[in-house]
C-alpha cells in the first residue's frame, strides 16, 4: 500500500518515447514541474500531451515543449505561450484545441470508463462540424483538420458525441498525500488535476506536503489513492517554488 517512491527521476523512469501523458494544472496552479522536469531531464521525446494549458514563463510543460519534445497536445487554451503559438503555426506541433470544459469531461469520463458522451458544447460550430486546424504545412495552409463528429437530438436539443480521454500516464500535483495516494488540492489546483489522475493507467502525483495514513480526513479527499500508483515527497524548496504569471498590485 505504501506508493511512496524516492525520487521523480524513479518515478518517471518507464514513461517511453510516444507515451501519451495527462498532465494536471490550471494556469500555473497545480502543475507537477519536479515530475515534468525529471521527464525533461530522460530525454523521451514524440510525447502526446492532454492539458489544459502548455505551460508558460518557461515552467511545466513549457520545458519539453522548447526542447522539442511534444508531439501532439489535446487541450484548451494556448494563451501568451509564444512557443506554442510558434511551434503550432510552423507545423511542428499537432495540436487539438477544444472547449475548457468539455476537456474536463472527457478525462473525467475516461477514467470513469465512460467511452463516449453528448454534450451541447461547439454545436454549429468546427468542434461539431470538423476543419479545425490540428496541424498546418508550415506555409499558411492547414495539413490536418479535425473530422466531423455526430450529433443528435435530445428533447429538441442538438448534442456533439465527444469521446472520453485515457493516457497511458498522468502527472499531478496535489498539496498533501498520504503514502496510500489519497489526495488533497488547493483551491484551483483542484480544477483538472482530480480528472488527469484518474485518466491515466498509471498516475504519478508530486505532493507538497506528505503525510501518514489517517492524518486526513477521509471526507476530505479530493483523489482517491486507487487512482494513483505513484506519490513522490517534495522538498520544502520544491513545494514552495511556485511562480505567478501576472503579478498585479493596487494602491
Amino acid at each position: 500500500m505504501d506508493k511512496v517512491v524516492a525520487s521523480a527521476a524513479e518515478a518517471v523512469a518507464d514513461v517511453p518515447e510516444g507515451a501519451s501523458l495527462a498532465v494536471g494544472g490550471f494556469g500555473l496552479s497545480g502543475v507537477p514541474n519536479v515530475l515534468i522536469q525529471a521527464l525533461y531531464e530522460r530525454g523521451v521525446g514524440g510525447l502526446s500531451v492532454v492539458s489544459n494549458n502548455c505551460g508558460a514563463l518557461n515552467s511545466g510543460l513549457a520545458v519539453l515543449l522548447a526542447a522539442g519534445r511534444i508531439a501532439r497536445v489535446t487541450g484548451s487554451y494556448i494563451g501568451a505561450n509564444r512557443e506554442f503559438a510558434r511551434q503550432y503555426l510552423a507545423g511542428e506541433l499537432e495540436v487539438e484545441l477544444i472547449p475548457q470544459g468539455t476537456l474536463a469531461e472527457r478525462l473525467r469520463a475516461g477514467g470513469a470508463g465512460i467511452p463516449a458522451f453528448y454534450t451541447p458544447a461547439g454545436v454549429g460550430t468546427q468542434v461539431a462540424e470538423g476543419g479545425l486546424p490540428w496541424r498546418y504545412d508550415g506555409a499558411g495552409g492547414v495539413a490536418l483538420a479535425s473530422p466531423p463528429k455526430e450529433v443528435r437530438e435530445f428533447d429538441g436539443t442538438a448534442y456533439v458525441l465527444e469521446r472520453g480521454i485515457r493516457t497511458d500516464f498522468a502527472l499531478v500535483r496535489a498539496a498533501r498525500g498520504d503514502r496510500h495516494g489519497n489526495l488533497v488540492f488547493a483551491k484551483s489546483a483542484r480544477n483538472f488535476n482530480p480528472p488527469a489522475a484518474t485518466a491515466g493507467r498509471v498516475t504519478v502525483a508530486e505532493v507538497e506536503e506528505l503525510v501518514e495514513p489517517g492524518a486526513i480526513d477521509p471526507d476530505a479527499v479530493h483523489l482517491p489513492g486507487i487512482f494513483v500508483q505513484r506519490v513522490v515527497a517534495l522538498t520544502p524548496g520544491q513545494a514552495g517554488d511556485k511562480r505567478i504569471e501576472r503579478r498585479t498590485v493596487s494602491g
